[in-house]
């Protein structure tokens, strides 16, 4: 279990990882590069919210250069997440829909050395960051990737023992257990934060209300966290970089993830979305998108409420800001309004002051 982590003892168990791992990788041809982004910042706040420990570095290949990321642990239980993370990828390909939409970086090598599991995948270089692209670009190509997930839904059955076991499924039942814990998690360690736990309390009710749009739009394949920093995109294809997060579930539970995302890094592009399902698809499928984005909501506000606990100084004071940006973004969904402009500046703001030089390149990367 990773839930002890501090920013001390991940600091203490990168150290030692990178003098052990730098031997046994240019004994396998490749070499780390110095600065490693994806190990610094807020990484040791994920890390403790799952199970098993694991690095994901930067490197080169040493006959030709040739970039490269690493993905490695001594862990068992990370072991079997980038095990996961590997039948994930191969049995999407046996799926028999448009998988040719989500791309995957050449896997250069998976070998266990001793105890610990390496796997390498070539970099995707990409001309500019997903953020960086022209509005019209962003929107065809979360739409595209939106809409290969949705054909998986067809192939569904044919495959069910196999997808089953691998990329497991939710029901609408699952939505709303999961949904009840974050509520009460969040009341358990906030319970003087009255506003939020009203609105909470509405959700609920509101999700309740409604189970059986949840139930009608599931078995859908959905990437549960299809934001920027989990693909990148080389010309006019899509990489996906995590494919544990693949499972299926609601049909909008992955455009809830991705539009939540832009209500803050990029408004118009989530806009866009939202009408693009209001004016071409049922009523329905708009409540729908309502409903997971109500979901996920709760899903992240429990997120940043959770290491409230595990954090100090400004990270801490940072994380109380990002729990009051997300209450405001669920209040505006839950009324059908947008987040004023200047909650968003404020909150950017504080962030921008806040967040700690290291990650602030690590974001940087991601994005």
């Amino acid at each position: 279990m990773s839930s002890d982590i501090t920013k001390d003892t991940w600091d203490a168990y990168c150290a030692k990882e990178l003098r052990v791992l730098g031997p046994i990788l240019q004994k396998l041809g490749y070499v780390l590069d110095t600065e490693q982004p994806h190990i610094t910042g807020e990484r040791y706040l994920m890390e403790a919210a799952t199970n098993g420990r694991k690095l994901i570095l930067l490197g080169r290949r040493m006959k030709d250069g040739i970039r490269v990321v690493i993905k490695t642990t001594p862990d068992p239980e990370g072991m079997r997440g980038l095990e996961h993370e590997r039948d994930c990828r191969r049995i999407l390909q046996k799926i028999n829909f448009a998988y040719q939409i989500f791309l995957s970086p050449e896997e250069l090598l998976f070998v266990k050395k001793g105890k610990r599991l390496i796997a390498i995948q070539r970099f995707i270089e990409q001309e500019s960051t997903f953020i960086a692209r022209p509005l019209k670009e962003q929107f065809a190509l979360s739409l595209k990737a939106f809409k290969a997930q949705e054909a998986a839904h067809a192939t569904t059955y044919g495959h069910k023992r196999l997808i089953s076991r691998t990329f497991g499924f939710m029901d609408g039942r699952d939505y709303l257990d999961n949904f009840d814990k974050f509520v009460k998690n969040i009341e358990r360690e906030l319970p003087e934060e009255s506003q939020l736990q009203r609105l909470l309390k509405k959700a609920k009710s509101f999700l309740l209300d409604n189970r059986e749009t949840i139930e009608k739009y599931n078995g859908f394949l959905t990437h549960t966290d299809f934001v920027p920093h989990n693909f990148r995109v080389k010309g006019h294809d899509i990489y996906l970089l995590d494919h544990s997060s693949l499972r299926f579930g609601n049909k909008y539970e992955g455009w809830a993830r991705f539009v939540n995302w832009m209500a803050l890094y990029n408004p118009p592009l989530a806009e866009a979305l939202i009408a693009y399902v209001g004016l071409n698809r049922t009523p329905e499928e708009s409540l729908s998108l309502k409903l997971m984005r109500i979901y996920r909501l709760g899903e992240i506000i429990w997120y940043y409420t959770s290491t409230l606990k595990k954090c100090s100084g400004n990270l801490h004071l940072l994380n109380q800001e990002r729990v009051r940006l997300w209450t405001n973004v669920l209040e505006a969904v839950l009324n059908n309004t947008e987040v004023s402009m200047e909650i968003l500046d404020d909150y950017r703001q504080k962030r921008d002051v806040l967040r700690g030089e290291d990650e602030k390149i690590r974001q940087k990367d991601l994005h």
